[in-house]
């Protein structure tokens, strides 16, 4: 079976991630989506917030393949994470030229440490191109509107924290 090790920080989750989660489901089995933790870093949503929205996020889209994920927590080198789970594939979603830059070192510099497990970039969709999901808690934080940025589960969820 083939397992992919699909890090970030989801916080939130946003049609982009959705979308090479999809495009990850396409190529391996199974698919762990971990959730980096920095402590320096205080997030949005907590990690069990995190998890939930992404299971649900899946679910809504592609029920199909929702048992086909599992979400954990890392704090550590995203290869030793990977090694860990069983993984062999390491997703990477790029949605332009600065991204492939940076990816490709971080790539360069995961086969120095581990020659066993492969990076697979994934190219975002034309539609979640834009998005980042630094972008979507500024507009949310401001009141816009990030529907179309979102899965309904996050839009709601990102609702709910501006609710006094």
């Amino acid at each position: 079976m083939t397992t992919a090790f699909y890090p970030g920080s989801f916080d939130p989750m946003t049609n982009g991630h959705l979308d090479v989660l999809v495009q990850a489901l396409n190529v391996a089995e199974k698919v762990i989506v971990a959730i980096g933790i920095h402590p320096g870093k205080t997030p949005l949503f907590s990690f069990e917030e995190r998890a939930d929205l992404i299971r649900r996020s899946l679910s809504e889209f592609l029920p199909e393949r929702a048992g086909d994920i599992a979400v954990v927590s890392f704090d550590n080198l995203v290869v030793d994470a990977a090694r860990r789970h069983g993984a062999t594939l390491l997703v990477r979603g790029l949605r332009d030229g600065t991204d492939l830059d940076y990816e490709m070192q971080m790539a360069g510099m995961n086969r120095q440490m581990a020659p066993d497990i492969q990076t697979l970039f994934l190219p975002a969709g034309t539609a979640s191109r834009p998005i980042t999901a630094t972008l979507v808690r500024q507009i949310a934080a401001m009141g816009g509107d990030v529907s179309a940025f979102v899965p309904r589960a996050v839009h709601q969820a990102l609702q709910a924290k501006r609710k006094p």
